[in-house]
Protein backbone atom coordinates (compact mmCIF):
# COMPACT_ATOMS: atom_id res chain seq x y z
CA UNK A 1 0.00 0.00 0.00
CA UNK A 2 2.88 2.58 0.90
CA UNK A 3 4.07 1.88 -2.36
CA UNK A 4 1.29 2.87 -4.23
CA UNK A 5 0.82 5.81 -2.52
CA UNK A 6 4.53 6.68 -3.18
CA UNK A 7 3.98 6.63 -6.82
CA UNK A 8 0.81 8.20 -7.23
CA UNK A 9 2.07 11.55 -5.44
CA UNK A 10 5.37 11.38 -7.61
CA UNK A 11 3.13 11.22 -10.88
CA UNK A 12 1.32 14.38 -8.87
CA UNK A 13 4.64 16.10 -8.69
CA UNK A 14 5.48 15.59 -11.87
CA UNK A 15 2.63 16.89 -13.29
CA UNK A 16 3.00 20.40 -11.74
CA UNK A 17 6.54 20.95 -12.62
CA UNK A 18 5.54 19.99 -16.07
CA UNK A 19 3.00 22.70 -16.05
CA UNK A 20 5.07 24.88 -14.22
CA UNK A 21 7.82 24.72 -16.35
CA UNK A 22 5.43 26.19 -19.95
CA UNK A 23 5.09 29.21 -17.70
CA UNK A 24 8.87 29.60 -16.55
CA UNK A 25 10.24 28.71 -19.74
CA UNK A 26 8.06 29.61 -22.58
CA UNK A 27 9.05 28.58 -25.91
CA UNK A 28 8.93 31.41 -28.83
CA UNK A 29 8.63 29.44 -31.83
CA UNK A 30 6.94 30.80 -35.37
CA UNK A 31 3.94 29.15 -34.80
CA UNK A 32 3.80 30.19 -31.49
CA UNK A 33 3.95 33.60 -32.15
CA UNK A 34 1.27 33.76 -34.86
CA UNK A 35 -0.69 32.15 -32.03
CA UNK A 36 -0.40 34.75 -29.74
CA UNK A 37 -0.37 37.94 -32.15
CA UNK A 38 -2.99 36.94 -34.64
CA UNK A 39 -2.91 40.32 -36.47
CA UNK A 40 0.70 39.72 -37.26
CA UNK A 41 -0.78 36.10 -39.18
CA UNK A 42 -0.31 35.86 -43.40
CA UNK A 43 -3.22 37.35 -44.42
CA UNK A 44 -5.98 35.17 -45.88
CA UNK A 45 -6.09 34.79 -49.83
CA UNK A 46 -9.63 36.55 -51.33
CA UNK A 47 -12.08 34.12 -52.41
CA UNK A 48 -12.25 34.02 -56.06
CA UNK A 49 -15.87 34.79 -58.14
CA UNK A 50 -16.07 34.47 -61.58
CA UNK A 51 -18.53 37.39 -62.67
CA UNK A 52 -19.84 38.49 -66.23
CA UNK A 53 -20.74 42.37 -67.35
CA UNK A 54 -23.98 43.14 -68.51
CA UNK A 55 -25.80 44.91 -71.04
CA UNK A 56 -29.18 46.39 -70.91
CA UNK A 57 -31.12 46.33 -73.84
CA UNK A 58 -34.92 46.52 -75.07
CA UNK A 59 -36.58 42.83 -74.92
CA UNK A 60 -39.42 41.70 -76.13
CA UNK A 61 -41.35 39.55 -74.29
CA UNK A 62 -42.74 36.44 -75.60
CA UNK A 63 -46.54 35.46 -74.72
CA UNK A 64 -47.02 31.93 -75.85
CA UNK A 65 -50.43 31.28 -75.62
CA UNK A 66 -52.91 27.62 -76.78
CA UNK A 67 -56.07 28.73 -78.88
CA UNK A 68 -57.49 27.13 -81.91
CA UNK A 69 -58.45 28.09 -85.62
CA UNK A 70 -61.47 29.94 -86.66
CA UNK A 71 -63.13 30.52 -89.73
CA UNK A 72 -63.70 34.35 -90.76
CA UNK A 73 -66.62 33.86 -92.21
CA UNK A 74 -69.60 31.52 -91.58
CA UNK A 75 -72.90 31.37 -93.10
CA UNK A 76 -76.10 29.11 -93.45
CA UNK A 77 -77.66 30.07 -96.84
CA UNK A 78 -81.22 29.54 -96.81
CA UNK A 79 -84.08 30.10 -99.55
CA UNK A 80 -86.10 33.44 -99.70
CA UNK A 81 -88.76 32.03 -101.60
CA UNK A 82 -91.46 29.62 -101.76
CA UNK A 83 -91.39 26.77 -103.70
CA UNK A 84 -89.98 22.70 -103.63
CA UNK A 85 -85.99 22.19 -104.06
CA UNK A 86 -85.93 20.80 -107.32
CA UNK A 87 -81.86 20.71 -108.11
CA UNK A 88 -79.12 20.97 -105.64
CA UNK A 89 -75.36 21.80 -107.15
CA UNK A 90 -73.50 21.31 -104.44
CA UNK A 91 -72.18 18.52 -101.92
CA UNK A 92 -70.07 18.59 -98.91
CA UNK A 93 -66.35 19.35 -98.84
CA UNK A 94 -66.74 20.77 -101.88
CA UNK A 95 -65.09 24.24 -103.04
CA UNK A 96 -67.38 27.50 -104.40
CA UNK A 97 -66.70 30.47 -105.52
CA UNK A 98 -68.51 33.79 -105.68
CA UNK A 99 -71.59 33.74 -107.38
CA UNK A 100 -71.73 30.04 -108.10
CA UNK A 101 -75.31 28.23 -107.82
CA UNK A 102 -75.67 26.27 -104.83
CA UNK A 103 -79.53 25.24 -105.28
CA UNK A 104 -82.65 25.85 -107.73
CA UNK A 105 -86.47 26.07 -106.59
CA UNK A 106 -89.25 25.40 -108.74
CA UNK A 107 -90.49 28.40 -110.36
CA UNK A 108 -93.59 28.79 -109.40
CA UNK A 109 -94.96 31.11 -112.27
CA UNK A 110 -91.70 33.32 -111.56
CA UNK A 111 -90.95 33.33 -115.03
CA UNK A 112 -94.27 34.25 -115.90
CA UNK A 113 -94.57 37.11 -113.49
CA UNK A 114 -91.24 38.64 -114.88
CA UNK A 115 -92.81 38.23 -118.84
CA UNK A 116 -96.08 40.31 -117.67
CA UNK A 117 -94.08 42.78 -116.01
CA UNK A 118 -92.08 43.99 -119.12
CA UNK A 119 -94.59 43.37 -121.16
CA UNK A 120 -96.24 46.43 -119.04
CA UNK A 121 -92.86 48.46 -119.03
CA UNK A 122 -92.46 47.97 -122.54
CA UNK A 123 -96.02 49.37 -122.89
CA UNK A 124 -95.23 52.35 -120.60
CA UNK A 125 -92.30 53.05 -122.22
CA UNK A 126 -93.94 53.27 -125.78
CA UNK A 127 -96.49 55.57 -125.05
CA UNK A 128 -94.27 57.79 -123.09
CA UNK A 129 -92.00 58.40 -125.99
CA UNK A 130 -94.89 58.90 -128.35
CA UNK A 131 -96.82 61.51 -126.21
CA UNK A 132 -93.90 63.11 -125.28
CA UNK A 133 -93.19 64.14 -128.87
CA UNK A 134 -97.16 65.11 -129.22
CA UNK A 135 -96.08 67.39 -126.22
CA UNK A 136 -93.55 68.86 -127.48
CA UNK A 137 -95.10 69.72 -130.58
CA UNK A 138 -98.11 71.41 -128.73
CA UNK A 139 -100.70 68.91 -129.70
CA UNK A 140 -100.64 67.40 -125.77
CA UNK A 141 -100.92 69.63 -122.76
CA UNK A 142 -97.66 69.52 -120.54
CA UNK A 143 -99.69 67.90 -116.98
CA UNK A 144 -100.26 64.91 -119.14
CA UNK A 145 -96.25 64.24 -119.46
CA UNK A 146 -96.15 64.01 -115.36
CA UNK A 147 -99.10 61.12 -115.30
CA UNK A 148 -97.36 58.95 -118.09
CA UNK A 149 -94.11 59.06 -116.63
CA UNK A 150 -95.17 58.34 -112.92
CA UNK A 151 -96.88 55.20 -114.89
CA UNK A 152 -93.46 54.59 -116.69
CA UNK A 153 -91.89 54.21 -113.52
CA UNK A 154 -94.80 51.90 -111.42
CA UNK A 155 -93.80 49.81 -114.62
CA UNK A 156 -90.75 50.16 -114.17
CA UNK A 157 -90.65 48.78 -110.62
CA UNK A 158 -93.06 46.07 -111.03
CA UNK A 159 -90.07 44.68 -113.06
CA UNK A 160 -87.81 45.45 -111.32
CA UNK A 161 -89.77 43.42 -108.46
CA UNK A 162 -90.71 40.45 -110.69
CA UNK A 163 -87.37 40.04 -111.22
CA UNK A 164 -85.70 39.93 -107.81
CA UNK A 165 -88.64 37.80 -107.03
CA UNK A 166 -87.54 35.20 -109.59
CA UNK A 167 -83.60 35.37 -108.81
CA UNK A 168 -84.99 34.72 -105.06
CA UNK A 169 -85.32 31.05 -106.88
CA UNK A 170 -81.55 30.98 -107.38
CA UNK A 171 -79.11 30.19 -104.35
CA UNK A 172 -76.14 31.38 -105.32
CA UNK A 173 -72.84 31.67 -103.24
CA UNK A 174 -72.12 35.37 -101.39
CA UNK A 175 -68.47 34.35 -101.61
CA UNK A 176 -65.88 32.11 -101.89
CA UNK A 177 -65.42 29.02 -99.70
CA UNK A 178 -66.31 25.42 -98.64
CA UNK A 179 -69.84 23.57 -98.12
CA UNK A 180 -68.82 22.10 -95.13
CA UNK A 181 -72.90 20.92 -94.36
CA UNK A 182 -76.11 20.46 -96.65
CA UNK A 183 -78.72 19.47 -94.40
CA UNK A 184 -81.34 20.13 -97.82
CA UNK A 185 -82.53 17.66 -100.22
CA UNK A 186 -83.83 18.03 -103.67
CA UNK A 187 -87.91 17.54 -103.19
CA UNK A 188 -87.83 18.93 -99.77
CA UNK A 189 -90.52 21.81 -98.25
CA UNK A 190 -93.74 20.27 -100.71
CA UNK A 191 -95.32 23.68 -98.96
CA UNK A 192 -92.37 26.30 -98.85
CA UNK A 193 -88.56 26.45 -98.85
CA UNK A 194 -88.86 30.15 -97.48
CA UNK A 195 -86.14 30.47 -94.19
CA UNK A 196 -85.06 26.82 -94.79
CA UNK A 197 -81.48 25.89 -94.34
CA UNK A 198 -80.04 24.84 -97.82
CA UNK A 199 -76.01 24.81 -97.04
CA UNK A 200 -73.65 26.11 -95.00
CA UNK A 201 -70.38 28.05 -96.36
CA UNK A 202 -67.40 28.68 -94.66
CA UNK A 203 -64.58 31.35 -95.68
CA UNK A 204 -61.14 29.95 -94.94
CA UNK A 205 -58.63 32.90 -96.63
CA UNK A 206 -58.60 34.52 -94.63
CA UNK A 207 -57.69 32.19 -91.58
CA UNK A 208 -58.27 33.43 -88.13
CA UNK A 209 -56.44 31.80 -85.09
CA UNK A 210 -58.56 32.58 -81.62
CA UNK A 211 -56.61 33.27 -78.58
CA UNK A 212 -57.50 34.35 -75.26
CA UNK A 213 -55.35 36.75 -73.17
CA UNK A 214 -55.36 37.60 -69.43
CA UNK A 215 -56.09 40.82 -68.50
CA UNK A 216 -52.16 41.16 -66.73
CA UNK A 217 -50.66 40.77 -70.00
CA UNK A 218 -53.58 42.72 -72.78
CA UNK A 219 -51.45 45.56 -72.21
CA UNK A 220 -48.37 44.71 -74.23
CA UNK A 221 -51.24 43.21 -77.10
CA UNK A 222 -51.19 45.55 -80.09
CA UNK A 223 -53.44 45.17 -83.41
CA UNK A 224 -51.29 44.95 -86.40
CA UNK A 225 -48.26 42.74 -84.29
CA UNK A 226 -46.66 40.18 -85.77
CA UNK A 227 -47.43 36.96 -84.08
CA UNK A 228 -45.91 33.33 -84.74
CA UNK A 229 -48.20 30.56 -85.12
CA UNK A 230 -47.57 26.85 -84.56
CA UNK A 231 -50.70 24.08 -85.62
CA UNK A 232 -50.78 20.78 -83.77
CA UNK A 233 -50.16 19.65 -87.69
CA UNK A 234 -46.65 20.78 -87.46
CA UNK A 235 -47.35 23.56 -89.61
CA UNK A 236 -45.93 27.41 -88.95
CA UNK A 237 -46.76 30.48 -90.28
CA UNK A 238 -47.03 34.44 -89.31
CA UNK A 239 -50.18 35.99 -89.05
CA UNK A 240 -51.08 39.78 -87.60
CA UNK A 241 -53.47 40.73 -84.70
CA UNK A 242 -56.22 41.71 -86.23
CA UNK A 243 -58.45 42.27 -83.50
CA UNK A 244 -57.81 42.80 -79.53
CA UNK A 245 -61.24 42.79 -77.57
CA UNK A 246 -62.53 45.25 -75.10
CA UNK A 247 -64.32 43.42 -73.22
CA UNK A 248 -64.02 40.75 -71.05
CA UNK A 249 -65.66 36.94 -71.34
CA UNK A 250 -67.45 36.68 -68.47
CA UNK A 251 -66.88 33.02 -67.12
CA UNK A 252 -62.81 33.28 -67.31
CA UNK A 253 -61.91 37.34 -67.45
CA UNK A 254 -59.87 36.79 -70.19
CA UNK A 255 -59.81 39.01 -73.56
CA UNK A 256 -60.49 37.85 -77.09
CA UNK A 257 -57.64 37.99 -79.55
CA UNK A 258 -57.68 37.46 -83.12
CA UNK A 259 -54.55 36.51 -85.58
CA UNK A 260 -55.06 36.57 -89.02
CA UNK A 261 -52.97 34.73 -91.50
CA UNK A 262 -52.60 33.99 -95.18
CA UNK A 263 -55.15 30.58 -96.43
CA UNK A 264 -54.45 30.97 -99.79
CA UNK A 265 -54.41 27.32 -100.38
CA UNK A 266 -57.24 25.94 -97.87
CA UNK A 267 -54.80 23.91 -96.00
CA UNK A 268 -55.39 25.08 -92.52
CA UNK A 269 -58.64 23.55 -91.50
CA UNK A 270 -61.35 25.29 -89.70
CA UNK A 271 -60.95 24.61 -85.54
CA UNK A 272 -57.55 22.88 -85.08
CA UNK A 273 -55.13 23.48 -82.16
CA UNK A 274 -52.26 26.17 -82.56
CA UNK A 275 -50.09 27.73 -80.48
CA UNK A 276 -49.32 31.39 -80.64
CA UNK A 277 -46.41 33.26 -79.52
CA UNK A 278 -47.03 36.73 -79.42
CA UNK A 279 -44.11 39.28 -78.92
CA UNK A 280 -45.39 42.25 -76.36
CA UNK A 281 -43.98 45.48 -76.13
CA UNK A 282 -40.47 45.50 -75.64
CA UNK A 283 -38.79 46.86 -71.97
CA UNK A 284 -35.60 47.26 -70.86
CA UNK A 285 -33.76 43.58 -69.34
CA UNK A 286 -30.53 42.07 -68.92
CA UNK A 287 -29.84 38.26 -69.85
CA UNK A 288 -28.17 36.28 -67.20
CA UNK A 289 -27.48 32.67 -66.73
CA UNK A 290 -30.37 31.08 -65.14
CA UNK A 291 -27.34 29.89 -62.26
CA UNK A 292 -26.78 33.40 -61.38
CA UNK A 293 -30.41 33.86 -59.64
CA UNK A 294 -29.59 33.41 -55.84
CA UNK A 295 -31.98 33.93 -53.18
CA UNK A 296 -30.52 36.85 -50.54
CA UNK A 297 -31.34 36.18 -46.44
CA UNK A 298 -34.77 38.82 -46.77
CA UNK A 299 -36.14 35.76 -49.10
CA UNK A 300 -35.64 38.17 -52.22
CA UNK A 301 -34.61 37.04 -55.48
CA UNK A 302 -31.76 38.55 -57.53
CA UNK A 303 -28.40 38.20 -58.36
CA UNK A 304 -24.88 39.61 -56.54
CA UNK A 305 -22.77 41.66 -58.20
CA UNK A 306 -19.10 43.04 -57.25
CA UNK A 307 -18.74 46.81 -57.04
CA UNK A 308 -15.95 49.18 -58.11
CA UNK A 309 -13.98 48.35 -54.50
CA UNK A 310 -14.24 44.04 -55.63
CA UNK A 311 -16.91 44.04 -52.83
CA UNK A 312 -20.52 41.92 -52.85
CA UNK A 313 -23.28 43.08 -53.55
CA UNK A 314 -27.10 41.72 -53.88
CA UNK A 315 -29.36 43.26 -56.55
CA UNK A 316 -33.21 42.43 -56.90
CA UNK A 317 -34.69 41.55 -59.99
CA UNK A 318 -38.08 40.86 -61.45
CA UNK A 319 -38.05 37.99 -64.07
CA UNK A 320 -39.10 39.36 -67.48
CA UNK A 321 -38.93 35.97 -69.58
CA UNK A 322 -37.62 32.14 -68.72
CA UNK A 323 -35.94 30.67 -71.22
CA UNK A 324 -34.15 27.34 -71.19
CA UNK A 325 -30.50 28.23 -70.07
CA UNK A 326 -30.67 31.95 -69.53
CA UNK A 327 -33.01 34.71 -67.66
CA UNK A 328 -33.95 37.96 -69.05
CA UNK A 329 -34.84 40.19 -65.90
CA UNK A 330 -34.80 43.76 -65.32
CA UNK A 331 -33.38 45.71 -62.21
CA UNK A 332 -29.53 45.30 -63.69
CA UNK A 333 -28.23 48.41 -64.45
CA UNK A 334 -26.11 48.51 -67.52
CA UNK A 335 -22.52 47.03 -67.43
CA UNK A 336 -22.48 45.42 -63.61
CA UNK A 337 -20.48 42.81 -62.91
CA UNK A 338 -23.03 39.98 -62.09
CA UNK A 339 -21.45 36.88 -59.98
CA UNK A 340 -22.06 34.21 -61.91
CA UNK A 341 -19.99 30.95 -60.24
CA UNK A 342 -19.23 31.13 -56.42
CA UNK A 343 -22.17 33.20 -55.85
CA UNK A 344 -23.68 30.94 -53.00
CA UNK A 345 -20.40 30.95 -51.33
CA UNK A 346 -20.25 34.63 -50.23
CA UNK A 347 -21.77 37.22 -48.63
CA UNK A 348 -22.74 41.23 -48.83
CA UNK A 349 -19.82 43.49 -48.27
CA UNK A 350 -17.47 40.72 -48.70
CA UNK A 351 -13.84 41.44 -50.40
CA UNK A 352 -13.42 38.87 -53.35
CA UNK A 353 -11.01 38.35 -56.13
CA UNK A 354 -12.88 38.86 -60.02
CA UNK A 355 -12.22 36.76 -62.93
CA UNK A 356 -14.23 36.85 -66.13
CA UNK A 357 -16.19 34.50 -66.83
CA UNK A 358 -14.58 33.37 -69.91
CA UNK A 359 -11.42 32.99 -68.40
CA UNK A 360 -12.93 30.97 -65.36
CA UNK A 361 -14.80 28.44 -68.27
CA UNK A 362 -11.07 28.11 -69.96
CA UNK A 363 -9.47 27.22 -66.97
CA UNK A 364 -11.86 24.72 -65.77
CA UNK A 365 -11.87 23.04 -69.07
CA UNK A 366 -8.24 22.50 -69.16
Amino acid sequence: MKGSRYVAVGLVVAAVAWIASGHLFPHHGAESQAAVRPGEAAAQPAFKVAAASTKLVDHSQKLVLSGRTEADRKVAMTARTGGILTELKVKRGQQVEKGDVIAILSDEAREAQVAQARALFDQRKAELDARRKLIEMGSMPKLDLVNLESQFKAAQAALAGAEAERDRGVVRAPWAGVITDVPAEVGGAAFSMAGKEIATLVALDPMLVVVEVSERKLAGVKIGETAEVRLVTGQAVTGKIRYVAKSAIATTRTYRVEVQIDNKDRSVPDGITAEVAIALAPVPATRVPRSALTISSAGDIGVRIVNADSKVAFVPVKVVEDEQNFMWVSGIANDMNVIVRGQDFVREGQQVDVVAADAAQQAAEK
